[in-house]
């Protein structure tokens, strides 16, 4: 298996820390707000990472915070005249709520900043007592010129970056040593959040939290850490930069980074106001469509972003649902007994080979996707009553696990009206024999399919959630 090492710049073998074993970090959303697409790509293709993980036999331990204490959380609040607390709970809600749509499977841990204060008050020390960090007014600074490879993953020069700060030395404007100082802790203002601490009251800066946080859940190295490539610098680089000075060993083996999204071929943001939210899209979309639409190119390569190219999304993944079902409901009319060298079996294995080839050629789910294409045109060819039960189960099988890796499964079968009154009437008919037991499992068989019941005088009305 190969991955893009963002710090080597180059494709490298994947070798596991411990055999057999996984420890992955990936940067997960600051919750002052709905989240928006950008906040996607890296949830949707580190999950899609983890699932193919799995599938090849490794124990994944998958970290992704919430931080859930910044200056966006509190200006919010403050505008809203509530606790930074209620906003960031709140958020984090709706923020599973949308992970759930895209059928992004919850991480091992989904860590919180306010819950691990204390551990980063401890490594804060640390740096102290190791001259990586020192304090001015309460103010706690990294001293970026103490670690000597500081710039390493960013490819930055740290002599440019001071350069480029100096009128803030110049200006009196910053207590720090050098421009390039970047913040551990921050004294308290008026109306903010803030914890006790040997520097007074305050609250961390944003790159110690994913430090504490990944140290504390995976250990001092990581396999893989994650992100979307605007993290490369200042986030990474920090982590970096503060992990590796407090442990004396390499942080994480690979870097992994997704490249950016643009909205109709223009780069997002507020200024433009282009900011897609998640719930703007699925006011048109299921969310299972924009997880397709993310994974049909390479994670690496820019993406853009526009309703003709969801629509494309949309019918493909159709194309392969359809197939999905055609495989389920097809199954009952093949004959029993496995032909002897069946032509199929050994279709089945070379699906599995090529979409295994993709994935383990730096995760090219785009690749992937197109396989799980040629696989469902393959099974369209077959006809049933020629087609042995045993194959048929297998090209379903095969098609539902490596579906499972890129989140495409079976559409849930709609009931049809005329099955639903059917059920009703059953219904109806067992309650009339008191067979109350069977009129429950109807109700609840219903229920599980989207249909609630209304008992009326003027009988049973229903409707679809």
């Amino acid at each position: 298996m190969k991955i893009y090492n963002t710090l080597t710049r180059s494709k490298e073998d994947f070798v596991p820390l411990e055999p057999g074993k996984v420890r992955m970090y990936v940067c997960g959303p600051t919750v002052y707000d709905f989240i928006h697409i950008g906040n996607t790509r890296p949830m949707i293709f580190f999950d899609s990472v983890r699932r193919y993980l799995e599938y090849k036999g490794y124990e994944v331990n998958f970290v992704s915070n919430f931080t859930d204490v910044d200056d966006k959380i509190i200006k919010r609040a403050l505008a809203d005249g509530v606790e930074a607390s209620v906003i960031s709970q709140r958020f984090t809600e709706e923020c599973i709520k949308d992970m759930e749509g895209m059928r992004v499977r919850p991480a091992t841990t989904h860590p919180k900043a306010t819950e691990e204060i204390d551990g980063m008050i401890e490594m804060i020390q640390v740096l102290i007592d190791k001259g990586y960090a020192y304090e001015v007014n309460g103010t706690v600074y990294y001293r970026v010129k103490r670690f000597k490879r500081y710039g390493e993953l960013s490819g930055k020069n740290l002599d440019d970056l001071i350069s480029g700060n100096r009128a803030l030395l110049v200006t009196g404007e910053d207590e720090k040593e050098n421009p390039g100082d970047f913040v551990l802790w921050k004294p308290k203002k008026e109306g903010e959040p803030y914890w006790e601490s040997p520097w007074g009251q305050g609250r961390p800066g944003w790159h110690i939290e994913c430090s504490v946080m990944s140290k504390k859940y995976l250990g001092e190295q990581i396999d893989i850490h994650g992100g979307g490539e605007d993290l490369i610098f200042p986030h990474h680089e920090n982590e970096i930069a503060q992990s590796e000075a407090v442990s004396g060993k390499p942080f994480a083996r690979y870097w992994m980074h997704n490249a950016f999204l643009n909205i109709d071929n223009k780069k997002m943001s507020k200024s433009l106001g282009n900011s897609l939210k998640v719930r703007d899209i699925a006011a048109r979309h299921d969310l299972k469509v924009l997880r397709f639409f993310m994974l049909s190119a390479h994670y690496r390569s820019p993406l853009n972003y526009s309703e003709d190219l969801m629509e494309a999304a949309k019918n493909g993944l159709e194309r392969i649902e359809n197939g999905l079902v055609r495989l389920r409901d097809e199954a009952e009319k093949c004959p029993q007994g496995l032909a002897e060298g069946s032509p199929v079996v050994q279709a089945v294995q070379g699906f599995c080979s090529r979409f295994e080839g993709a994935m383990e050629d730096d995760f090219n789910t785009a690749d992937a996707i197109s396989v799980l294409f040629e696989l469902i045109k393959y099974a369209n060819t077959l006809k049933p009553e020629e087609t042995a039960r045993e194959d048929w189960d297998a090209l379903r099988q095969t098609a539902l696990e490596l579906g499972d890796i890129l989140g495409i499964g079976e559409p849930k079968a709609e009931l049809l009206d005329e099955a639903i009154e059917a059920l009703i009437t059953e219904r109806q008919e067992a309650r009339k024999a008191k067979n109350f037991g069977r009129a429950d499992e109807i109700r609840n068989q219903l229920a599980a399919q989207g249909i609630l019941l209304e008992d009326t005088k003027d009988g049973v009305k229903w409707k679809r959630a």
